[in-house]
């Protein structure tokens, strides 16, 4: 029965996708090296450990809509799903190594965005955690099947400036926000009132006004 280990190597972004994509570099490995694996079916939940590394006190106040003040940390700060993903790895004996490829969102309503984007340095712990089904050739070549266990799984620290490139090849000097339809009409109208050619001075400016009925 084959019996995989499986460790992520390193990661990168994907160039000229349609979207933004993430590839992960897994290391595939049988322990039973002479054994011919067919085909490798693999579904991978990709958790955010978000205890596993410290915060400075800039990354404390961005990170305030997802966990709360600092103060309440102790009972607020959890992992989190990032995503799911999964490939089909083809026939290998021994070792090989396969691309994961995870799409990256820049929505503001999904919160392992907050997350990243609430970061300023360092890196992103990741715990892959694997299941699926292996098809390999058994000791009389007739061909079994057997599926992956849910203990299996792979930490990764990703750094956080891979992902800061990825999203600036996707959306250079941009950000993506969506907006319930009735708020994008009122902005729209409000831009047209005004004759602002931007969405940009449309924001600045309703949000100049905020800041001055704010001060008086």
């Amino acid at each position: 029965m084959s019996d995989l280990r499986l460790t992520v190597e390193s990661a990168e972004p994907v160039r000229f996708a349609a979207a933004p994509l993430m590839a992960f570099k897994l290391r595939i490995t049988n322990d039973s090296a002479e054994e011919l694996i067919h085909t490798v079916a693999l579904k991978v939940q990709i958790q955010l450990e978000v205890t596993r590394r410290q915060y400075a006190a800039e990354e404390q106040e961005r990170l305030q809509d997802l966990f709360g003040s600092p103060d309440r940390w102790g009972q607020t700060l959890r992992s989190m799903l990032w995503t799911h993903a999964s490939v089909v790895v083809p026939r290998f004996t021994g070792s090989t190594l396969a691309d994961l490829h995870v799409p990256c969102t820049f929505d503001f309503n999904v919160a392992a965005t907050k997350y990243f984007y609430g970061l300023a340095s360092g890196d992103l712990p990741l715990c892959f955690q694997f299941s699926g089904t292996v098809f390999y050739q058994g000791a009389d070549e007739t061909l079994q099947v057997s599926p992956i266990s849910w203990e299996k799984e792979a930490k990764y620290r990703l750094p956080l400036s891979v992902w800061k490139d990825l999203i600036e090849e996707y959306y250079p000097k941009s950000t993506w926000l969506a907006l319930h339809r009735d708020t994008f009409d009122r902005l729209y109208q409000y831009k047209v009132r005004e004759g602002l050619p931007t969405w940009e001075q449309a924001l600045e400016r309703a949000l100049a006004a905020v800041e001055e009925t704010v001060r008086t």
